[in-house]
């Protein structure tokens, strides 16, 4: 189900679409539901898919499912609709070499381009769940579905759990490959570990799993995935991830996606994925998702706290709390400090306050960038791009759920399934995730908030619905992932400082980053916290590995 790079301009169907009417091929099934639908038709289209059709009578039609697993780049010139899979395949189509430097910027503060902007000037991406229309030199893009939150009155538990777990079992028999070549992901975690026992369920088989781990204090999750393993029977793989694996990989994994992207876990993703492969794998089955339907995330709980305040009356808020809590002098006394952060932050409107500790923030834009490059960027354009999908989210619905349809977009169309797309790809397996099927998404949406977020317990539904099916210690843990030991390992092996070294020093020489500051990173803040400040490292890294391959002459100017 990734998105395979295809010819650029050639009409196609990728994915697994479902259709409410059969047809021939995919393409006779997308063909026939234009015509009866028009440009809405991709919202009676379940599943993960990318669609690109030459219309009768001139014009040209795109759309991409609902979190954008599937990707289309378009651009218009000489008055038409020129469409790829990839945003470089499309530049060299086109003979486009200029990069966007507000790209850059957004690449810089978001850790990816959110779309629909490219690195490349004039290409553009389609976001999730939206359409292209091009007809009579006129170019439409809009949203063909958003979010509506139905939430039951009078829930029944039982049923819900029953209707639960029988979408889970069809989604993941959905993607099932034909020849029994399917493995997973196994993190340990409740969604990887879901999809592992359902493998096992589907297939009447002994699941094929493969884990990461680190030989790192604190990073390594391992024995929770060993206990997935055991109670599902899995015929399980592990592999630990190295400093010398993070050298090897890097500039690949870095220059395998159309535009820099820097999440950390990219690497070890496809280590994970090649293994698999190398084992005679020809797809996986990732968990992503659960998180983000059905309120996984540590930050929804933390951002109901902060919503309390709004909900104070504004007579005490104002005469009262303000006035004891944001002033200079109860400021920086220590019983009141909290209180005083607290309400700071509260007052903070969302989405803003869900950046508040947004790493190019708090080193400081001056500090960390050149003169030239920030008068050359927006540094605004990256909050007025979240506030605007803010904006167009439910407004009728709950905090969590506004939260939860806009991480539909900034977590999982433009970070965590690219990572995932990306890597699988590279390591020559096709990736499904059946905690996104449509079927599933519609079940979340009729969910009470509080079977997602029961006070501040995460998930409580998810969980909850598969007690007995999971073992109870995978079901108490906290999360965490595939997160990468990256900072640590940067400052004690001699080869990786070596390469993120001489990536910074190529970012400062193109004029983006100030060589100061790069000094300063390297030689001192890193060494002081190598976990924090390692973020930053890697993401400027990335970023200089992506433009070697891709743009090697590129320089501000």
């Amino acid at each position: 189900m990734q998105a395979h790079a295809l010819p650029p301009d050639t009409p196609f169907a990728s994915g697994s679409p479902h259709f409410a009417a059969p047809a021939a091929d995919a393409m006779a099934a997308w063909q026939q539901a234009h015509a009866a639908r028009g440009a809405a038709c991709a919202a009676d289209v379940g599943g993960e898919f990318a669609v690109a059709l030459d219309l009768p009578g001139g014009g040209t039609y795109l759309a991409v499912d609902r979190f954008a697993v599937h990707s289309l780049c378009y651009a218009v010139r000489d008055g038409r609709l020129h469409y790829a899979t990839r945003a470089d395949a499309l530049a060299r189509q086109l003979g486009i070499r200029e990069l966007d430097n507000q790209a850059i910027f957004d690449y810089l503060f978001h850790h990816c381009i959110p779309s629909p902007r490219t690195i490349y000037a004039g290409i553009h991406r389609l976001p999730p769940a939206h359409y292209a229309l091009f007809q009579n030199g006129q170019l439409t893009v809009a949203p063909y579905w958003t979010a509506r939150f139905d939430e039951q009155p009078a829930p029944n538990f039982d049923a819900l759990r029953d209707e639960f777990r029988g979408i889970l079992r069809a989604a993941v028999k959905d993607r099932l490959t034909g020849d029994g070549k399917t493995a997973c992901f196994l993190s340990g975690g409740t969604d990887s570990s879901t999809v592992a026992g359902l493998l096992r369920e589907a297939t009447g088989q002994a699941p094929a799993s493969y884990s990461i781990g680190f030989e790192a204090e604190g990073y390594d999750e391992m024995a929770y995935a060993r206990i997935a393993a055991k109670a599902f029977g899995a015929d399980h793989h592990e592999y630990y991830v190295t400093p010398a694996d993070l050298v090897a990989a890097i500039p690949d994994v870095a220059a395998h996606y159309d535009q820099p992207f820097g999440n950390s876990s990219a690497v070890p993703a496809f280590y994970c994925a090649r293994k698999a492969h190398d084992d005679g794998y020809t797809r996986m089955l990732a968990g992503d998702g659960g998180d983000e339907l059905f309120g996984g995330n540590v930050r929804y709980a933390k951002e109901r706290v902060f919503h309390v305040y709004s909900q104070i009356p504004s007579p005490l808020r104002a005469g009262v709390l303000n006035p004891l809590f944001v002033n200079p002098v109860t400021g920086n006394i220590p019983l009141l400090k909290k209180g005083t952060s607290y309400i700071k932050q509260a007052r903070v409107p969302m989405p803003d306050r869900m950046q508040s500790y947004n790493l190019l923030d708090r080193l400081g834009m001056a500090e960390v960038l050149t003169p030239a490059f920030l008068a050359a960027v927006d540094t605004g354009a990256p909050r007025q791009h979240q506030r605007a999908t803010w904006a167009a989210g439910p407004h009728d619905a709950s905090l969590v759920n506004q939260m939860l349809a806009f991480d539909w977009r900034y977590t999982l169309a433009e970070n965590d399934l690219p990572k995932v797309v990306g890597t699988t790809a590279l390591a020559g397996v096709d990736v499904g995730f059946p905690l996104l099927d449509t079927r599933l998404l519609d079940f979340s949406l009729k969910l009470p908030t509080s079977y997602k977020l029961k006070g501040l317990k995460l998930r409580w539904f998810f969980k909850e619905a598969l007690r007995g099916f999971l073992p109870d210690e995978i079901l108490t843990k906290k999360k965490h992932g595939f997160g990468l030991p990256f900072g640590p390992w940067a400052v004690k092996d001699a080869a990786l400082n070596a390469l993120a070294a001489e990536s910074l020093r190529g970012v400062a020489a193109r004029g983006i980053v100030r060589a100061e500051f790069v000094d300063s990173l390297l030689n001192h803040r890193l060494k002081e916290h190598a976990g924090y400040y390692g973020e930053m490292v890697w993401i400027l890294m990335m970023l200089e590995q992506w433009l070697r391959r891709h743009a090697p002459d590129y320089r501000l100017g």
